[in-house]
């Protein structure tokens, strides 16, 4: 059954001193795609501002914009109306096999997938318990059974992982947050040589959602593998992608879909203010 959803996300900065010059993308508009269609969409900014929109490399749409006058806050709001539906799992007859899936034209075509990051870096060690992970699964059974081992070998513990923490680091403190639960998954899959990248969006924390209660919403991440066709799964909660996701941005890791990133020219950033509310419209 497919959800209605509203999403407001809204991000504040304060400065030290004027900021004279500020140069930003933020990447807060959900995509329309199979399970997912945008219904309304705008980012607005306080101070206004004129900005231009267009989708980036690997398809997620950004919005641009600069300020030239001196301003000592920067208020930015993406929101959104989804309707969202469940992914189901692919059709058994459409997943690869591994000699298909190591074959060149697919290494080849789906390079950037399969490459090492910053946040996804080589491990040997990683590599090799992915390896026993999927020994006897198809790649489809695979991807399921290392985003599970994930879920189950780290503890969802906020603040003990930074933005800049690789997978390789989550890793050793076997804790983390969302992020580090996809760029770990990432890890592995691409160790064993299924194609995956990092998704970025939002999740309505609960199942049973009100219709019309305004909720705090998590931003999330989860990841997509191709084994055939793109499909979803979430490592964080073990789970396929339903209603409760409502997806944004594409990359091969964090460092491709920040909400927001820019530079400024000016006073020092000393305050920083994330609010995400999400409302079960129907």
């Amino acid at each position: 059954m497919s959800w209605r959803l509203r999403v407001v996300h809204t991000t504040g900065y304060s400065y030290e001193a004027p900021v004279t010059s500020s140069f930003n993308e933020a990447r807060l508009s959900p995509r329309s795609d199979h399970r997912q269609n945008v219904i309304v969409n705008r980012v607005e900014t306080e101070p206004a501002t004129r900005s231009y929109r267009y989708d980036d490399y690997f398809g997620t749409a950004v919005t641009a914009f600069d300020l030239h006058a001196p301003h000592t806050s920067l208020v930015v709001m993406g929101s959104s109306i989804v309707e969202t539906d469940v992914l189901p799992l692919p059709d058994p007859e459409d997943v690869l096999d591994w000699d298909d899936l190591a074959g060149p034209h697919i290494t080849d075509r789906y390079d950037e997938w399969l490459s090492k990051t910053t946040y996804v870096p080589r491990d040997r060690a990683l590599g090799a318990l992915a390896k026993k992970l999927s020994k006897g699964l198809d790649p489809m059974a695979a991807v399921i059974a290392i985003s599970r081992f994930v879920h189950d070998e780290m503890s969802y513990v906020p603040g003990t992982t930074g933005v800049h923490t690789s997978a390789v680091d989550a890793w050793k403190e076997r804790k983390g947050v969302c992020q580090d639960y996809a760029h770990l998954t990432l890890l592995m899959l691409r160790s064993i040589g299924i194609p995956s990248r990092y998704v970025s969006g939002y999740l309505h924390p609960s199942k049973e959602a009100e219709i019309g209660q305004t909720v705090e919403g998590q931003s999330h991440a989860w990841i997509e593998a191709w084994t055939g066709t793109w499909w979803g799964y979430d490592p964080t909660n073990a789970t396929e992608i339903g209603e409760q996701h409502i997806s944004v941005g594409l990359g091969r890791d964090y460092a491709d879909v920040p909400p927001l990133k820019g530079i400024i020219s000016g006073g020092r950033s000393t305050d920083l203010d994330v609010l995400a509310e999400v409302t079960r419209l129907a």
